[in-house]
């Protein structure tokens, strides 16, 4: 199946708000290439539980290509218009299940030389789309914290040896109830600025006591969910053929429910905790990867006025079958 031969019924499958939304803009989506409309519907079926910030971003992307006359779509998109897709790709579900076919296309762009064509059709895309719909600034500046130290009593090393040439060092700050302050004062940002996931705090262990205005995610509250998603992938390594491929593909298909967690009442914070255990490589079994890439995810995809993440001691050396275990 070709875009041109797209139908309403055919997305009865998605979350009630994008398939609103892919109803509303059928029409644009029609007139897109094979080669790049998977890649787009991918985020539009994770719309229901995509922060503002990334359904905002969406929604100006698809009133900009709407807004684009025949000539300017034929423009914007010749070089994804001579990738060249196969058969098999053609008949693939790729309404339903984009996150395959893109993966799929990303063999198929291996094995046929066209890499490189593919990366300058993307990147070209996102210059004009930049240039059209240039991002917003903050309402504010956005201010980072991050916290180290945790369970270190005496360090003789000099800290900050590659940050030092672009900042102050402070050598006389008192450290007692510093990160009580730090979070009182990303709460009074919260409460300043109250914008839905604009501030984070972000723990490498168990979380500190804080203000419910922030947004938090901890590494010790998502244990029973990441013994969860390791019990699976040991039973599903176990299976006979069961290949990193289609690993992949069985964690992308995870859903909150299946690692214990949906309880709370916010969709989009669970779904974005699913992520970060299934699409990260070490969040489950390393703290300080967990915190660094969550914080990176976040600041990706939220895109906080405020982001406070505190590190917990590393782990110790282990075998990782020990790990995993």
């Amino acid at each position: 199946m070709l875009p041109h031969d797209l139908k309403p019924e055919q997305f009865n499958g998605y979350p009630p708000e994008a398939r609103k939304l892919v109803t509303d803009y059928l029409g644009t989506l029609q007139r897109l290439p094979l080669s790049f409309l998977p890649s787009l519907l991918r985020e539009v079926v994770e719309y229901d539980f995509e922060f503002p910030a990334e359904r905002k971003a969406l929604e100006k992307e698809l009133a900009n290509l709407r807004a684009l006359s025949t000539e300017q779509v034929k423009n914007w998109f010749q070089e994804f218009a001579q990738i060249r897709i196969s058969p098999k790709l053609e008949r693939l579900d790729w309404v339903n299940a984009p996150g395959q076919f893109v993966e799929q296309l990303a063999a198929h762009l291996w094995t046929t030389h066209q890499v490189d064509a593919f990366r300058k059709a993307a990147l070209d895309y996102a210059d004009r789309l930049r240039g059209a719909v240039p991002p917003e600034p903050p309402p504010v500046p956005r201010l980072g914290i991050t916290v180290i130290g945790q369970g270190v009593a005496i360090y003789d090393e000099p800290l900050f040896r590659k940050l030092r040439p672009h900042g102050a060092c402070f050598s006389r700050v008192k450290p007692e109830d510093g990160l009580k302050l730090l979070l009182d004062a990303v709460a009074a940002r919260a409460k300043a600025h109250p914008v839905p996931y604009g501030h984070w705090y972000i723990d490498g262990g168990q979380e500190a006591e804080h203000d419910p205005a922030l947004t938090c995610i901890s590494y010790q509250a998502l244990e029973p969910a990441r013994a969860a998603l390791l019990r699976k992938m040991r039973a599903e390594i176990g299976r006979p053929g069961m290949g990193p491929e289609a690993l992949r593909t069985l964690l992308a298909q995870m859903r909150p429910a299946d690692l214990g967690l949906g309880n709370a009442g916010d969709t989009v914070l669970d779904r974005f905790q699913v992520k970060l255990l299934t699409e990260g490589s070490g969040t489950q079994i390393f703290s300080t990867t967990f915190a660094q890439w969550t914080a990176r995810e976040a600041l990706r995809r939220a895109q906080p006025l405020t982001l406070l993440v505190r590190f917990a001691p590393r782990q110790r050396q282990k075998p990782m079958n020990e790990l995993l275990s």
